[in-house]
């Protein structure tokens, strides 16, 4: 349950929104403090499942094949095999990469995606989630589904999805309690890693969650 600075600041953050003809997405923007980010151990690469949903479509491929292809069908957006990912040239693979929220593949084609996509894949932080013999596919595109990723990289200020401007404010403001717990429990100093918490719509002012 988030408590109330953070359900505060989302009330306001979604109250001054202007209005669009589309439905905007909710942000968080973290200002971290006091870290060497320059040295890798120290940046944030968390991936977080929320617990009331992203409130987006998020667009999940899946590399595999026989039944587990088949059962994919269910639940993915796109199914490839080993021999789809290899015939797609430069143009293809980067646009799909783009397009693409999240990859998951069977631990046994890693190496060749790898091989194929490596380079195009990698630099965007999108290598497939490997899938285990004994996973189950559509669980795991499910769950992927309320996931985002945390990445900071080498700047000190960085941002996440937390939800959408149509979703409750209850909701979003839960699905940034889990983030900041996960970031207070990752962080080195915890609480003292962070100079600051922001909360926006796509268009709105941003909220400063205290």
């Amino acid at each position: 349950m988030a408590d109330s600075d953070i359900k505060t600041a989302v009330a306001r953050a979604l109250e001054e929104s202007p209005d669009r003809n589309f439905t905007e997405t909710v942000d968080l923007a973290i200002n971290l403090r006091d870290l060497d980010l320059n040295e890798p151990s120290n940046r944030v690469d968390e991936s977080i499942v929320l617990p009331s949903g992203t409130g987006q479509e998020t667009i999940i491929v899946v590399i595999a094949e026989g039944e587990t292809a088949v059962r994919a069908e269910e639940a993915a957006d796109d199914v490839l095999s080993v021999d789809d990912v290899a015939d797609l040239d430069d143009d293809d693979a980067k646009d799909m990469a783009d397009e693409t929220d999240f990859f998951i593949a069977e631990e046994a084609m890693m190496q060749d995606i790898a091989r194929h996509l490596g380079t195009i894949l990698g630099p965007r932080g999108k290598m497939p989630d490997p899938l285990a013999p004994d996973d189950d596919v559509v669980e795991t595109v499910n769950r992927l589904k309320n996931t985002v990723q945390l990445r900071s990289g080498d700047r000190r200020t960085f941002h996440t999805l937390v939800g959408a401007e149509d979703m409750d404010a209850e909701d979003i403001s839960d699905n940034i309690d889990v983030i900041l717990r996960r970031l207070h429990a990752d962080l080195e100093k915890g609480p003292q890693n962070i100079d600051a918490v922001y909360v926006k719509t796509t268009m709105g002012p941003s909220v400063e969650v205290a």
